[in-house]
């Protein structure tokens, strides 16, 4: 006889999926009856918000979603975190979760893991939460989940199975995965509009978000033949190459990119939401565009948010991009204005950085350059918050972080080790503070377990480095901010983890180019005093 939880698991084989995170639990072991002899990779994180941020890590980095298998109530409400930070970044991830037996589901009887409601708990950092009331509905539901991954604003799917249902017998359900749609086009019509807007235009400028990210070679393309600055945001970093003539850092919160929105005569942005995290950084009060706005997102929600778009192209990014590449005119001659705009905007930025940024940025640099191919996970902590006005990537898909977005802290060592497994032969670096790695630490033992060769770059201040220089800004007395450092290198010993230390630039360098083919996490750990001090 084949179960519920059996048969769920050939599906998500069938979809290829070939690595799940979590911990099992008196509710989920039906799940790990399906898994054992499967072809899925099973990895045990030390807490559910770090299986999401594992899965997260996966998604981002392997193009595929992250999936994750839940206890009922405490483990939902531990992953919520994960899922909020991957719902605002349009990270894939597919959460399933066991619950209570349907004869049980809210009437506060006192069962086990037992809540209120947990769809509705979870309603907010999902795109969708079902409860699957037989396993006949398993393959529709699996289906849309995605489908939602891949032709719809990609976000976390939550299915729940009751306890009874999950070991009921699977009676002649096709496991085979269904056909799934294309991302749709923008409208013909919308495209036209589009389109007599650029090719009237003198002085075009592109704003990229993540929504963009698989998108790196049309988005060159294009740019290149309207000669358009263009202006990443974080989860965009790499879809242009480093050094572009056309590649702006990021200035788009500053004044200098400000006055450069000013400049141009139309703006397209495309799967951006035009947020205050990538747009307005430095609070200078919100974007407000002189020049007719295109928006091209896959959410008709963003197509019509607070910047209102003089043309809303609803499609798939890719499909057009490549539409307006394919029709759009060369600009008539206008100069060196496109190039010239972008190296006096970078240079005007560059410029107001004090020597805290510098070395920060050559950090940043420093870890880029010392490693071949290299993918760098962030959590937020002040070197990823300096990466977000100066950080060049050098791919698509080898920059993301927590500095941006929902912000959480601990996202950066559990990332990092998804990451990882999607991509075992790069390496990957997770730049995490002294602060948020406490928030995280226990994963480090997962990832020795598991065997994920992830290079941990600890940068120690020893406080909540970015909040205390806020508080003082603001004339704030520092309260709660100046944290009790654990011994680290003792922590990576208990985590049978070497533990390194740089104090200079060169150190470093020679350190990562000693490490980068580990085969087991390490860690290294920087003084950031000391370290600024050698840079």
């Amino acid at each position: 006889m084949t179960t519920c939880a059996q048969s769920l698991v050939r599906l998500l084989e069938g979809y290829g999926v070939d690595t799940v995170f979590g911990i099992p639990g008196v509710h989920t072991v039906e799940l790990y009856r399906g898994l054992h002899g499967s072809r899925l990779r099973h990895v045990s994180p030390r807490h559910e918000q770090g299986a999401g941020f594992m899965a997260d890590g996966y998604a981002r980095a392997s193009g595929k979603p992250g999936v994750c298998f839940i206890i009922t109530g405490p483990g939902m409400t531990n992953i919520l975190t994960a899922m909020g930070q991957a719902y605002a970044d349009s990270v894939p991830m597919l959460v399933i979760s066991t619950t209570n037996r349907r004869e049980h589901l809210r009437l506060g009887h006192g069962h086990l893991h037992e809540l209120p409601d947990q769809r509705a708990m979870v309603a907010g950092v999902c795109a969708f939460s079902h409860t699957l009331q037989s396993p006949e509905q398993l393959p529709e539901l699996l289906a849309r989940a995605f489908a939602v991954f891949k032709c719809a604003r990609p976000r976390p799917v939550h299915l729940e199975i009751p306890l009874d249902v999950l070991d009921m017998p699977a009676i002649d359900l096709n496991l085979m995965p269904r056909s799934l749609p294309g991302a749709p086009a923008p409208a013909p019509a919308s495209l036209r509009a589009a389109l007599n807007l650029l090719n009237d235009a003198r002085r075009p400028l592109i704003l990229a978000g993540g929504g963009a990210r698989d998108c790196a070679e049309v988005l060159q393309q294009l740019a290149e033949r309207l000669q358009a600055p263009v202006a990443l945001t974080t989860n965009a970093r790499g879809l242009l190459p480093m050094g572009h003539p056309l590649l702006l850092d990021g200035v788009q919160s500053s004044k200098h990119g400000r006055s450069l929105f000013d400049e141009a005569d139309v703006i397209l942005a495309v799967g951006t939401e035009l947020g205050e995290t990538d747009y307005d950084f430095f609070g200078l009060g919100p974007l407000k565009f002189k020049a007719p706005l295109i928006r091209l997102d896959i959410d008709p929600m963003q197509v019509m948010g607070v910047q209102r778009a003089h043309v809303g192209l609803v499609g798939d990014a890719r499909e057009g991009l490549q539409a307006l590449l394919d029709e759009v005119r060369p600009p008539a001659p206008s100069g060196r204005w496109a190039q010239d705009s972008v190296q006096r905007v970078n240079r005007l930025e560059r410029e107001t950085w004090n020597a805290k940024q510098q070395g920060l940025q050559g950090l940043l640099d420093l870890l880029r350059d010392s490693l071949v191919d290299p993918l760098i996970v962030g959590d937020s902590t002040q070197p990823v918050y300096q990466g977000a006005v100066g950080y060049q990537a050098p791919a698509a898909n080898s920059w993301f972080n927590a500095g941006t977005g929902y912000g959480t802290l601990g996202y950066g060592l559990p990332a990092a080790i998804g990451a990882k497994l999607a991509k075992p032969g790069r390496p990957v670096v997770a730049l995490v503070g002294d602060g948020g790695l406490q928030f995280a630490s226990n994963e480090l033992i997962a990832a020795r377990e598991a065997g994920i060769g992830v290079i941990l770059v600890v940068w120690n201040n020893q406080c909540y480095g970015e909040i205390r220089d806020y508080m003082q800004a603001r004339e704030i007395t520092p309260l709660g901010v100046d944290i009790l450092t654990p011994d680290f290198a003792a922590m990576a010993r208990s985590c049978h983890v070497e533990h390194h230390t740089a104090a200079t630039p060169q150190a470093l360098h020679e350190l990562l180019q000693t490490l980068a083919g580990s085969r087991q996490p390490v860690m290294i750990e920087l003084d950031a005093a000391q370290y600024l001090q050698n840079a």
